[in-house]
């Protein structure tokens, strides 16, 4: 074969390496209950074959099996891939992930905590009947003329880069939808930070219950007041006025002052049970959660937003300033990177598969390359002393993709230090080519062409 990857990988003298070997494989088929006949494209051919086809950006079936050097035409190997339960590729990448984590435990702390990032995102996917029942399309675009698109939220560990769990559903998914499902990778004292749609009291009460500390931007609903001593609704009379359109006073009641614009305040427990959650699981949280609620300003100019307010159960002020909270939310933009990396560099915005188990092994597959990539980048920045950020995403999954068995790890390329206060426009220079947009079915265009006289 052209590569393996568990061979590459394997110098690395780290335990996550041993999760992808020959006989990882074969357990995870042994615990799925997959039962096989021993033939050219067994189960670990199967998965080195996917492995080296995510690397080399999803490529066609066609092109692996020469990049494979194996002698069997691309069809075969599709059959294969369909034959692996899905189970098999989650268990893989789970056992592997865990150990990478734990291998990545230290790395990049802030404060002496670990610092996880929460945020969601889409992937498109083949038009197929039952892509668009599980997971449909953009309301704004007409019956056949768009394609299925998934929701996905992802945890993803600050320090490596590391993308630790993901929960995906329908498009028309909020992110709290699926956050329960990653909270089981939060362990206590870890910091969790994300975006306003995260700072429900439900959420903030679910991670205290947990031990695990959350720094969030204030929903734009919420009333924040730095007034000493001010009054406040009731839950009860916040339900009334809710109703009415019109509370006016904030629903929380102010404690203490921790600085200018920086307070802590109690925060009730809402009358109306989100849907996200069971009653019994709402129920059990408790009816009042002390939160510290803050406010900086950005005065770089450029930057959209001139003020940000923050609501976390970081309550010391002592040893978590109002200045290193602005600086921690400041982080969560490198989720984005984290986006960028898998979905444009690896390709992975728009997936191949027709079949809802097909997406599903694809996108478990991108998870597990991209973590590889991410473990590979660890290992150049502590070879070549510098941060991993420092440490060039794509030269590290070019040199996965083309490493042969006893290669060593060479030095990959720097990106620049990290430029604070940099500003990029979000615009594009080339001009895509100006096509209308599909409105209408292929099948009534076609028509509409061929009764214009227009030659086949």
């Amino acid at each position: 074969m052209f590569t393996s990857i568990a061979r590459v990988v394997e110098k690395f003298k780290q335990q996550w390496s041993t999760q992808i070997e020959d006989r990882a494989i074969l357990d995870a088929c042994a615990e799925a209950d997959h039962k096989w006949r021993e033939r050219e494209l067994g189960p670990v051919v199967t998965v080195r074959m996917f492995l080296l086809q995510i690397l080399w950006g999803n490529t066609a079936c066609n092109h692996v099996v020469r990049l494979a050097e194996q002698d069997v035409t691309g069809n075969a190997y599709c059959a294969a891939r369909a034959r692996l339960p899905l189970a098999v590729f989650q268990m893989l990448l789970t056992r592997c992930t865990a150990k990478m984590v734990e291998s990545a435990r230290e790395t990049g702390r802030w404060l002496g905590h670990r610092l996880f990032l929460l945020d969601g995102s889409s992937f498109s996917m083949s038009d197929t009947p039952e892509l668009q029942e599980r997971f449909g399309q953009p309301g704004q675009q007409a019956a056949g003329c768009g394609f299925p698109v998934a929701h996905w939220l992802a945890l993803v560990h600050f320090g490596s880069g590391l993308i630790q769990k993901v929960f995906t559903a329908p498009l028309r998914t909020h992110d709290l939808n699926g956050v329960v499902q990653v909270h089981s990778e939060l362990e206590a004292g870890d910091v969790a930070v994300g975006d306003r749609a995260f700072s429900s009291y439900a959420h903030l009460a679910l991670l205290s219950l947990r031990r695990v500390f959350g720094i969030f931007r204030a929903h734009q609903k919420l009333l924040v007041d730095f007034t000493p001593g001010r009054p406040h609704l009731t839950p009860r009379q916040r339900h009334q006025k809710t109703h009415r359109g019109n509370t006016g006073l904030p629903s929380s009641r102010w404690v203490k002052r921790l600085g200018p614009c920086d307070q802590l305040v109690e925060w009730f427990r809402p009358l109306q049970i989100p849907s996200w959650l069971s009653a019994e699981a709402y129920a059990a949280l408790p009816a009042m959660l002390l939160v510290r609620e803050l406010r900086y300003r950005i005065a770089r100019p450029g930057f959209r937003v001139r003020a940000v307010t923050l609501v976390t159960t970081l309550l010391d002020a002592e040893r978590y300033s109002a200045e290193q909270l602005a600086e921690a939310y400041g982080l969560r933009w490198t989720i984005e990177t984290c986006f960028q990396h898998i979905k444009t560099t690896m390709k992975m915005d728009v997936l191949r598969c027709q079949t809802v188990a097909g997406v599903l092994k694809e996108l478990t597959m991108f998870l597990l390359v991209y973590n590889l990539v991410r473990m590979t980048m660890l290992a150049a920045a502590k070879r070549q002393g510098v941060s991993v950020e420092r440490i060039s995403f794509v030269d590290a999954l070019r040199w996965l993709a083309t490493a042969r068995s006893g290669d060593e790890l060479c030095d990959l390329v720097l990106n620049p230090p990290r430029r604070p206060g940099r500003i990029e426009p979000r615009v594009r220079k080339r001009r895509p080519k100006e096509y209308p947009l599909m409105k209408r079915p292929r099948a009534e265009l076609r028509q509409a062409l061929m009764s214009e006289g227009v030659p086949a």
